[in-house]
């Protein structure tokens, strides 16, 4: 039903436009008198061998709704219902913020795919935290966390550390997200030494909570194979718990996107079908050569069960979907679960 007709009337709409009358739409129904069981009897499958133990964690299934979909924690409850086995909210920066300018989210329908810099617009930490004091427990909740755009490079630390010791109590695991392509100042947030003083910082404050959580970094797939072998280092000098990867992409190679179109969208980071390979590769990569000494979750083009299925098969332990949410809408996530339990 969703791709033969809602998904052709959503996408004659402005897309950051549908996003929030989607959201709108499901706070809505999901408050009708039985209406939460039946999306629950359409789309969770409930079946102990998809359990995942991951971070010390329990995971009801492997599959997670990635960043950016619940910026601001405002319905991941109702979206549990959609069968989900987590889900992870933000980016969340300190201070709420805007984003860029509009027009900031593009579909490339004939890719499968989405360019955005919506430069990690969110209400910020007290909305946040708000939202998440009205958790009730269906699954595991992540804090993909952030810079504010205006924040100085001396302070970047003291962001990031400000967001983790806030969403402490009330998030599962933490993401470090250091790979946007939105946001000013990437270049410092990639280098390898201000990621060591960064994720020794944030896990000196985990310490000093009674139940430590796990913290993982997320990367993007545009680094090269050089810059991988950094990141496994990094990983084991300074014993973080994981990676996801990836992040979106700034290469617009092999799109079927004419010239004139993309240039008429501008930057922003590219996301779904046409990074499926890419992330895949980077997974690969790093499984291989880390003999995976590490967990990775796995994101980037996931439109199918093959698609999942490749990303595990890589090595990925759990995965994450958005932009093949968008295009393929909740029955993915019960198909990639059913999938799971043939393989």
């Amino acid at each position: 039903m969703y791709k033969l007709l809602l998904r052709p009337l959503f996408f004659l709409c402005d897309p950051e436009k549908i996003h929030h009358f989607t959201f709108s739409l499901i706070k809505f129904t999901s408050k009708l008198p039985g209406l939460s069981g039946v999306f629950r009897a359409l789309y969770v499958v409930d079946d102990k061998r998809l359990e995942r133990k991951l971070f010390g964690l329990t995971f009801k299934n492997p599959v997670g709704l990635a960043a950016g979909f619940d910026k601001n924690a405002v319905l991941y409850n109702e979206l549990a219902n959609f069968g989900f086995g987590f889900i992870e909210i933000g980016t969340v920066t300190p201070k709420g913020q805007s984003g860029n300018p509009k027009k900031r989210l593009f579909r490339l329908k004939d890719d499968q795919g989405i360019i955005n810099r919506m430069g990690f617009n969110n209400n910020g930490l007290e909305a946040a935290i708000s939202q998440l004091k009205k958790n009730k427990g269906h699954l595991i909740i992540g804090g993909n966390i952030g810079k504010n755009t205006n924040t100085k490079p001396e302070d970047y630390t003291k962001d990031y550390l400000e967001c983790f010791t806030e969403l402490h109590p009330y998030v599962d695991y933490f993401v470090l997200n250091v790979s946007c392509p939105n946001v000013g100042s990437h270049a410092k947030l990639n280098d390898k030494d201000y990621l060591e003083e960064l994720i020794g910082a944030v896990q000196k404050a985990n310490k000093t909570f009674d139940v430590e959580k796990p913290i993982v970094l997320k990367i993007a797939p545009d680094l090269n194979n050089t810059q991988l072998d950094e990141i496994i280092d990094l990983i084991e000098d300074t014993g973080l718990d994981g990676v996801i990867a990836s992040n979106t992409s700034t290469d617009r190679s092999g799109l079927k996107a004419s010239k004139e179109r993309l240039e008429a969208i501008g930057n922003g980071g590219l996301s779904g079908q046409p990074i499926k390979d890419k992330s895949t590769k980077v997974i690969k990569y790093l499984a291989e050569n880390s003999k995976k000494s590490f967990p990775i979750i796995g994101v980037g083009g996931i439109h199918s069960e093959k698609d999942a299925l490749e990303k595990i098969k890589a090595g990925a332990d759990l995965v994450q979907i958005y932009t093949g949410f968008i295009y393929e809408g909740p029955s993915l996530v019960k198909r990639i679960n059913k999938a799971l339990l043939l393989n």
